[in-house]
């Protein structure tokens, strides 16, 4: 499924009359397509994602989707840094939950639960609580239960950001296999623009408070990527012109 974002603003009510986080964003994202959006803090990533998943309405201008979602199908998932896990459910009925909102029996839904479990490498956790699982667990469990309800579109807001370096390209590379083989619509926020280039097809720059899309860029490096991609010349090239996009804005806010 694809997207269209048409002229997003969004201004927050608050005692001194407003304050304006999205202005004027206007992008499309192509079925099956991965794109990153990459920009400083306070730009207004997370607006983005509230704003295309219905959580927030936009004070003017729409998201427009190019199809109807299955019966049961949500329109999108969204996916945090924090796991947003709950503590008193064992790991396999967390990823199971969006199945029993949908009223699916407690066995065909541990079942379905067990399949992505696999394919996440978490055969033999799911009888652990969130408290018993590394960080990387976690975020892994957050994942399987976002990709288990079938979304038409996965939103991610930073879900790799508080994991070490060595989980975070494990995790990476994991998420790079499922997409490929459950051919989801992705968008993922990320403050790493090395993240941005390893995963996406197309990166969107964001800058400004309020936060404006500065650029689009194709990202023409071939797949698979890994951390050998890292080290090719146009790889460290398109890294230095995003950061040359965002560097006077991200040195002026530290």
């Amino acid at each position: 499924m694809g997207i269209q974002c048409l002229h997003l603003s969004k201004i927050f009510s608050d005692e001194e009359g407003g304050k304006s986080a999205v202005e004027d964003a206007t992008f499309t994202v192509g079925e099956q397509e991965f794109v990153c959006i990459v920009g400083p803090s306070g730009c207004g990533k997370t607006t983005i994602l509230k704003l295309i998943a219905s959580l927030i309405q936009p004070t003017s201008g729409e998201v427009v989707f190019s199809t109807k979602p299955k019966e049961g199908q949500p329109r999108s998932a969204l996916v945090f840094q924090e796991q947003g896990l709950f503590p008193w459910m064992l790991a396999i009925d967390n990823v199971a939950f969006g199945l029993e909102m949908q009223g699916i029996g407690k066995e065909e839904r541990r079942r379905r639960a067990q399949e992505i479990f696999d394919k996440f490498k978490l055969s033999g956790f799911g009888n652990y609580y969130p408290e018993k699982l590394s960080v990387g667990m976690r975020q892994r469990v957050a994942i399987a239960r976002a990709f288990l309800t079938d979304p038409q579109i996965l939103l991610m807001d930073e879900p790799f950001g508080s994991l070490d370096a060595q989980t975070k390209i494990v995790l990476q590379e994991e998420l790079l296999r499922i997409w490929k083989e459950y051919k989801k619509t992705i968008i993922f926020v990320t403050h790493d623009i090395e993240e941005a280039i390893l995963l996406g097809d197309r990166i969107l720059v964001m800058t400004g408070r309020p936060g404006r899309i500065k650029e689009e860029i194709q990202v023409s490096i071939p797949r698979p990527r890994d951390m050998v991609s890292i080290e090719r010349s146009d790889f460290i090239e398109l890294k230095w012109r995003i950061w040359k996009m965002l560097e006077e804005e991200v040195r002026q806010s530290v």
